[in-house]
């Protein structure tokens, strides 16, 4: 009987995104769907009854089956689901929803933006967004544009036990949390918290970026994946204490203080290519920038005889536009500091990406600057541009002699 059930139990399983492995199945209880209830839907999003949410991620999504069920739960407003995202007839669809507010993820609000100004986008309903990855290099014009003026951004995971949520409506921020949490340095090599002597973690200070984890405890408690051993690579013990337990989240963010933080990137899509981090969200937003790109995926590439990886990115471009290699180039140390602007660019003619729009990176890396479909391009520099790859490139870059400038 459904009064015999507790709030530890599970609920459902819901699945990670799968795009830089498999997809692993993350448990969800009724607990933490309450929590979720409260802390996004009461206090995040506000909704009120007569307010429509419109969502057009597919429900087995948790943006969907939690975010967006429970916002609406809370307040006891209307759920409108539309059967699939369609960037051409997304406004048509809010409109005839008559939608107050919609949930998102990051790559929805960038395919809304290559749609084409009319002077109708910011004449729609639309008050309140709700979702995650709207990217800091986005926020205003797609806000400004459609003329949205609050935005729930917020941070979490399937399997995370605590969540960040813009309540204060704060720009290019995921918000605040109540939950104890930790954003530590981490090694570049191993992609894990760094040790101190002692064996202990050190924060990172406001401004810094660094590995978030999320303190399991009684209120937070960490419901795992359905396998226990990658369960147990998730957990770090004794971090600042005897005793203590934490979640490893896998992603950087920057420590903002007052218990605020904003997402960069994940930890594994991060790589580190002379001396420096490059996070590939900060290279993806500025090629995304360039007038011929619809849509640009950037990873770690190795070359022998350097250390750390070279950036590569894999672009499709606008209908009917052709690559170009000074104009690509300039775009880049324009927008980039030079470390971080890509070696690597293969013009393809589609990008594979999972059922919620984000891109899928292994076979990319795999490919890499290797033999694969699309026309491969490599840097010369600043002055020489991007030009068709030839042999001998990458013994050159090994070499220390490209790119120049």
């Amino acid at each position: 009987a459904t009064t015999e059930i507790q709030a530890k139990e599970k609920a459902f399983y819901i699945f990670t995104s799968g795009t830089t492995g498999m997809p692993k199945a993350s448990l969800m209880s009724h607990f933490r769907w309450m929590k979720s209830m409260s802390g996004l839907g009461s206090m995040g999003v506000r909704l009120d009854k007569n307010d429509v949410l419109y969502c057009c991620l597919p429900l087995y999504h948790n943006n969907a089956l939690t975010v967006s069920l429970s916002s609406v739960l809370a307040s006891g407003a209307t759920l409108a689901i539309g059967k699939q995202f369609s960037v051409s007839n997304f406004w048509k669809d809010v409109r005839e929803n008559e939608a107050t507010a919609f949930t998102y993820i990051g790559e929805l609000c960038r395919y809304l933006l290559t749609q084409d100004e009319t002077p109708q986008d910011s004449d729609n309903t639309i008050r309140l967004i709700v979702g995650n990855g709207l990217r800091p290099e986005i926020w205003e014009e797609f806000t400004t544009r459609f003329g949205i003026s609050r935005v729930a951004e917020f941070y979490g995971a399937s399997e995370c036990n605590i969540a960040f949520i813009n309540a204060f409506n704060i720009d290019r921020t995921a918000g605040f949390c109540p939950l104890p949490y930790a954003v530590v340095e981490y090694d570049d090599e191993t992609g894990k918290a760094k040790r101190d002597d002692s064996g202990r973690l050190s924060k990172v200070g406001a401004g810094g970026v660094g590995l978030l984890l999320s303190k399991i405890t009684d209120r937070a408690p960490f419901d795992g994946y359905s396998d226990e051993e990658a369960t147990n690579k998730k957990l770090l013990k004794d971090g600042f204490k005897d005793g203590d337990c934490w979640f490893d989240t896998g992603d950087l963010v920057r420590q903002q203080g007052f218990r605020h933080v904003a997402f960069v990137d994940r930890l594994g899509d991060t790589f580190r290519w002379k001396g420096e981090n490059v996070a590939t969200t900060q290279v993806e937003g500025a090629l995304n920038s360039h007038p011929d790109v619809d849509q640009a995926v950037v990873f770690g590439v190795d070359i022998d005889k350097t250390d750390g990886k070279a950036g590569m990115a894999a672009v499709t471009l606008r209908g009917g536009k052709s690559f170009d290699g000074n104009s690509f180039a300039q775009h880049a140390y324009k927008n980039l500091p030079g470390y971080a602007v890509p070696l690597f660019i293969r013009v393809v003619e589609s990008l594979e990406a999972t059922s919620t729009f984000k891109s899928k990176k292994v076979e990319l890396r795999k490919i890499g600057y290797g033999d694969g479909d699309g026309d491969l391009y490599v840097l010369k520099g600043k002055s020489g541009g991007y030009v068709e790859s030839y042999d001998g490139y990458v013994d050159e870059v090994g070499a220390g002699k490209l790119p120049k400038g």
